[in-house]
């Protein structure tokens, strides 16, 4: 099927001498340009405060496709190309005077490209600039729909509690419409996440047991092998539960615990996934200790190496109480999910970059087969979001001979494996999705504020009682071990997994 171009238009990136916009946008924008899913006539302007020409700032571009390009031997015509349609402008985006001067050159710039009026404004910035950029913008007239489309598109965290969260939407609102708004979360972008709809609403074998009455738990994780790098500073503000499970976590298990959608209309599957986050379970400040496990990586020597702990990392408080691990159990109180536990984990230095949701199946009632190990298993499903893409199912078969010996094997589907398709990047179809003007993978401002309220007793039992502990854990590790206390069974715990989907195993990848 043909994939549609949008409209022409400019596509105006605040903190465009970010890395944001260095590793992500223009080699994802750059990507489009390669597939022909970019306008017919279209413009980039990156603003930043850093004095920069033109040419600079072209040649800087072509240095970040070369090396950030999913193409490993990217065309040198076609970046040129690209390229040439790039330009930057050195100003300050909080002064409001500095907005006449973008408005003149946007003016200029649809005259020369012919781009029809059309902005997209992306805020790859601090959160704490979107509103000063959104006022300045609209000060200066260039967020009315007068004669053209205007698109915003904003970075996560939306807020960092639910009353900043409340307050940003508030604001945004009194200077543009909710559907111009397109808050952006690349885990939405990715293709398994997606592929996750289609894999339970197309396929008449997967939604007949998709609930409580066949699914025992629903475990969510996404770990990243890295810490805090050099942004000691920002997490010590942030920290796991901001950074991670408020959004994509969150929509993550939005998605898979859903009701079929009326449609494939952007708003229906929005719907679904707001209902989902009304009906969270609330954890009472007072049971935050037994349902949520929170952690910090403290040094270890991994592979040789040694690995200093977080209040070691630059910009750290040396008594930092600031989550780099956090694990919860909650429950979804609807008809479908009753009684069925969601844990979700993420957390920086474990033992490899993985994000995976898993689907644990009931047990047999009665167990006439068991293993050598006498261990019972349950059925998987394992979608596997990054890396190495995929689907597995695990299930249990005799080994040949005789007796019945039972072994767990596994049915696969990598991405791949289809050698003749293209996985595109997160930020390559969340940005052509703003430009076709498709909402259906950004957050809504009702979802940003039901699931706000939702992380709200968690944040505020941490600030008011400072006896909930922190637990160490090692970097390499899966965390503090126990975090597995969470798991409801005797003998169960997480899932291990491996960079391979086909994998897993506690110190796989050490």
């Amino acid at each position: 099927m043909k994939m549609e171009n949008p409209g022409n238009l400019i596509l105006v990136i605040f903190g465009a001498s970010g890395d944001l916009t260095s590793r992500k946008l223009i080699p994802a924008l750059f990507s489009l340009k390669t597939q022909k899913l970019l306008p017919e006539k279209y413009a980039v302007i990156g603003i930043g405060r850093s004095q920069s020409s033109d040419e600079e700032f072209r040649k800087k571009m072509k240095e970040s496709i070369i090396s950030f390009s999913e193409d490993k031997n990217p065309d040198v015509g076609q970046i040129e190309n690209f390229t040439g349609s790039l330009s930057y402008l050195s100003m300050d985006e909080l002064s409001a005077e500095s907005y006449e001067k973008l408005k003149s050159i946007l003016a200029e710039t649809d005259i020369i490209y012919g781009t029809d009026a059309n902005y997209i404004f992306y805020m790859a910035t601090p959160p704490s600039m979107y509103e000063s950029i959104s006022l300045n913008l609209a000060k200066a007239g260039l967020a009315e729909e007068s004669s053209g489309f205007r698109r915003f598109i904003i970075e996560k965290p939306f807020g960092y509690d639910l009353e900043s969260g409340r307050k940003l939407n508030r604001n945004l609102h009194e200077l543009i419409a909710e559907d111009q708004i397109y808050r952006i979360d690349h885990y939405l972008g990715k293709e398994t996440v997606q592929n996750l709809l289609v894999m339970r609403f197309a396929n008449g074998i997967f939604e007949p047991l998709w609930n409580r009455n066949y699914i025992h738990r629903v475990e969510i994780t996404s770990a990243e092998s890295i810490g805090v790098e050099e942004r000691g500073g920002y997490y010590e503000s942030s920290g796991a539960l901001r950074d991670m499970v408020q959004n994509h976590l969150l929509q993550m298990a939005g998605l898979t615990a859903m009701e079929p959608p009326s449609s494939m209309e952007s708003n229906a599957i929005r719907n679904e996934v707001l209902k989902v986050f009304q009906s969270l379970q609330p954890i009472r400040e007072a049971d935050v200790p037994k349902q949520v496990i929170r952690g910090q990586y403290t040094g270890s020597t991994i592979r040789g190496e040694c690995i200093s702990g977080y209040r070691y990392e630059k910009g750290v408080a040396p008594d930092s109480r600031t989550e780099t691990f956090v694990a919860i159990k909650f429950f979804i109180n609807n008809w479908r999910w009753g009684g069925v536990p969601f844990y979700i984990r993420t957390g920086k230095r474990m033992p490899t970059r993985v994000t995976e949701i898993v689907i644990h199946f009931k047990r047999t009632p009665h167990h006439l087969f068991q293993r050598e190990n006498g261990l019972l298993t349950s059925n998987q499903m394992i979608i596997r979001i990054q890396p190495d893409e995929g689907i597995l199912l695990k299930f249990d078969m005799k080994e040949p001979g005789s007796g019945f010996n039972v072994k767990n094997v596994s049915m696969d589907f990598h991405y791949k494996d289809l050698a003749d398709v293209r996985v595109p990047s997160a930020y390559e179809r969340l940005l052509y999705d703003v430009m076709l003007a498709d909402s259906t993978l950004f957050s809504r401002d009702d979802e940003i504020e039901t699931a706000w309220k939702f992380i709200e007793p968690i944040q505020k039992a941490w600030e008011k009682n400072h006896e909930i502990k922190i637990y160490g854990y090692p970097a390499g590790t899966w965390g503090p071990a126990n975090s597995n206390d969470l798991i409801e069974g005797c003998g169960l715990t997480w899932r291990y997994p491996c960079r391979n989907l086909t994998d897993d195993g506690l110190y796989c990848e050490l």
